[in-house]
Order: C-alpha cells, then sequence, then structure tokens
C-alpha cells in the first residue's frame, strides 16, 4: 500500500496578506506615508473599520475600489496654485499627461477667482504667493466650496501659515521638491483616476 503524501507544512506555505491591514501595512502596500493613510481615514476615503482606537483598512476593498482604474469616468478638473514657473511647467506636463482637465495660476486672487468661475475637483495650494497667505487663500476656497479636497504643497511644514490652516481640521501636505509619481499617487487615492 503507497504511503500518503504528507501535507505541507505550514512554515514553508507563502503568507497571504491579511485581508484587514494595520495603517503601517497599509502605507506600505499603497506606498504612501503613514500620516496620509491618517489623513484620507479622517475624511473616509479609505475603506476601513475602528476596532477599538485602532483602524483597519479592508485590502480587498482598497484593491476593488481605490486601486482599480475606470476607464469611463469623466476627467477631473484641477486646480494647481504656485508661483513658481519650474512647478507651474512640472503641474501642467504632470496633469495633462495624466489625462485631467487643468488650470495652473500663480496667485491667491487668481485662485479664488478661477474657483468662483468653475466647479473644481481638487486643489494643489502653495502656501507662499505673492498677493496673500495661502492659508487665507485656503480659507476662502473652503467657504466657496466646503467639500473641496484642498492639497497643500510647501516647503516649509513649520510655518504659522500652515499651523492655522491645521487649526481648521485635517489636511493633506505634500512637501517640497514635489516629484510625478507623488502627485499621482494623491491624485489616485482621493478618488481621481488618470487615463491609462
Amino acid at each position: 500500500m503507497p504511503e500518503p503524501i504528507p501535507e505541507p507544512s505550514p512554515e514553508l506555505s507563502p503568507e497571504p496578506l491579511p485581508d484587514l491591514l494595520t495603517v503601517k501595512e497599509t502605507a506600505a502596500y499603497l506606498r504612501i506615508p503613514q500620516p496620509t493613510v491618517y489623513y484620507l481615514l479622517q475624511r473616509g476615503e479609505l475603506p476601513a473599520v475602528q476596532i477599538g482606537k485602532r483602524w483597519r483598512i479592508k485590502r480587498r476593498l482598497l484593491d476593488r475600489d481605490i486601486l482599480r482604474t475606470d476607464k469611463d469616468s469623466p476627467a477631473p478638473l484641477v486646480l494647481a496654485v504656485d508661483d513658481d514657473p519650474g512647478l507651474q511647467r512640472v503641474f501642467r506636463e504632470f496633469l495633462s499627461r495624466s489625462g485631467f482637465g487643468q488650470v495652473v495660476v500663480g496667485s491667491g486672487a487668481e485662485a479664488i477667482e478661477e474657483n468662483r468661475r468653475q466647479n473644481f475637483d481638487l486643489v494643489f495650494l502653495d502656501l507662499h504667493l505673492p498677493d496673500m497667505g495661502g492659508d487665507q487663500v485656503y480659507a476662502a476656497l473652503r467657504e466657496q466650496s466646503p467639500e473641496l479636497p484642498i492639497v497643500i504643497i510647501t516647503g516649509y511644514p513649520d510655518s504659522e501659515p500652515l499651523n492655522r490652516i491645521l487649526e481648521l481640521g485635517p489636511v493633506l501636505v505634500l512637501r517640497k521638491p514635489l516629484e510625478i509619481e507623488q502627485l499621482l499617487r494623491t491624485v489616485h487615492l482621493l478618488g481621481h483616476r488618470s487615463k491609462p
């Protein structure tokens, strides 16, 4: 009588990814900083449950809803506010290549006026503008469009304008110098899809 084939040893079997990820595991899975995960959790942008005081993010729903591509969704309209011509070029190139509608301006007054004229899906806002503080622009945009996602971009993460914005609630902050991959991840995680 032939001997039965032994079951594979459990320690040799590959470890499947858990369906409920910690914040740290989610940051590694999505390749984004942990503070960004917390920000997205506070905005309700990630499929998560709170167990006690700890968040657990549902990996299957991340795969289905966050990391999927949706070819039929309309292109979002993005407002980029920065007075640096080099960074304006980066935004134009990135947004154009990604298939997003775009308006790129260099002052706070232009940003407020553009937001009054049309509905944006996302704003990238520099804190240091030639005509007014980024915190003033932030407050004006929030008053016009309370649900509008605004991403702060700055080379000065410890500045007073940023502290004043943070007093109003959680905000996503990207530190300069910006990278294209960082911008793409940000718009993707905030619910907008680039063209394949």
